[in-house]
């Protein structure tokens, strides 16, 4: 499958959590292809738990952020 789409980035740049989400939702439409081999399905598979352990970093350090505002009832910085 050399026609994947990636979103583009400068170097050492995150991707926004939306745009993992982007890159997450290409990976699952290519593992749903039927024409997909073992192998491209298997580096598919690998890509798309990088992309989800990524998602679960950054809802992890909202939810942190989200959760001391609560508890002090002004904006904080999340160290």
């Amino acid at each position: 499958m050399e026609n994947k789409e990636k979103i583009e980035r400068k170097e050492g740049e995150p991707f926004s959590l939306e745009q993992t989400f982007e890159q997450l939702e290409g990976v699952i439409e290519r593992l749903q292809d039927n024409e997909i081999s073992l192998e491209e399905a298997f580096r598919e598979y690998e890509q798309g738990m990088k992309l989800l352990k990524q998602c679960n970093e950054a809802i992890d350090r909202v939810e942190k952020r989200v959760l001391e505002i609560s508890e002090s009832g002004e904006l904080c910085e999340f160290e």
